[in-house]
């Protein structure tokens, strides 16, 4: 299990990039549109450094969704390995059964 205080934080990352999703891409937008004069592009990414470092999605780190790990992490189920397979032993995932040959 990983620390309660690494889960928390992630989760508050996560509260703060919805939150700020739709001004950063406005920001964004204004920023790269070369249609737009060079001193409003500027203002624009000042605008988007003001904002709070962990308002931008690159600091989410994955997370698995039953322990918490932060390594060995399958996206498409939201599993760490060790998680998957405990779940796999025990037969609670439909269709997945321990390999043997």
């Amino acid at each position: 299990m990983a620390k309660l205080s690494q889960i928390n934080r992630n989760k508050k990352r996560e509260k703060m990039v919805a939150q700020y999703a739709a001004k950063r891409a406005a920001l964004k937008a204004i920023a790269e549109d070369l249609a737009v004069p060079p001193e409003e592009r500027f203002e624009a990414r000042l605008k988007l450094a003001k904002l709070p470092r962990n308002s931008s999605k690159t600091r989410i780190h994955h997370r698995c969704d039953v322990s918490g790990r932060p390594k060995g992490f399958y996206r498409k189920l939201r599993l760490s390995r060790i998680a998957l397979r405990d779940l796999a032993n025990f037969g609670q995932i439909p269709g997945m059964t321990k390999a043997s040959w």
